[in-house]
């Protein structure tokens, strides 16, 4: 059975405040300053997104709010094993890490759209799964960046 707008909207900011969460509490583990740096600006992001499905919920309109853009998913922390989260923990490790959870958004956010027919619901769905990808594929370029800087000879 599917579920309601409303039950939808519960749903997606749970999970975008435990992604807020999830983020706030990497960045007070971490010490390296870009890594900070780049941590609370994902959690940033993920607090938009509630503040955005929180005006959807109070009945504002929302379907503007986020454009739809297709982000490009490289495929590269699906060929890596994630680290673990622990102290003192490499920039690199630290975007794998949310590179990871952000692959974990859009799986959940593109499964629970797929089981949608067309309309309002589906496509918030297919919005929100959309953003979770562009984060993927930022955490992967700074990753890709971080793990394999680019040298003098090239």
């Amino acid at each position: 059975m599917q579920n309601t707008l409303s039950s939808v909207l519960n749903m997606a900011i749970d999970k975008e405040k435990e992604a807020y969460d999830f983020y706030m509490n990497l960045y007070n583990l971490v010490e390296d300053k870009e890594a900070k740096s780049t941590l609370k600006y994902i959690a940033q992001e993920e607090a938009k997104h509630k503040e955005f499905l929180t005006t959807c919920q109070e009945g504002r309109f929302c379907s503007e709010v986020l454009k739809m853009e297709t982000p490009i998913d490289f495929k590269i922390i699906e060929h890596i094993e994630k680290p673990d989260i622990k102290k003192n923990m490499k920039s690199s490790e630290v975007y794998l890490i949310a590179a990871n959870r952000e692959l974990n958004a859009y799986n959940f956010y593109k499964s629970l759209a797929d089981s949608y027919p067309a309309g309002d619901v589906k496509e918030l769905l297919t919005k929100m799964a959309s953003e979770e990808l562009k984060h993927k594929e930022k955490m992967e370029y700074l990753y890709t960046n971080t793990a394999f800087p680019q040298t003098a000879g090239g």
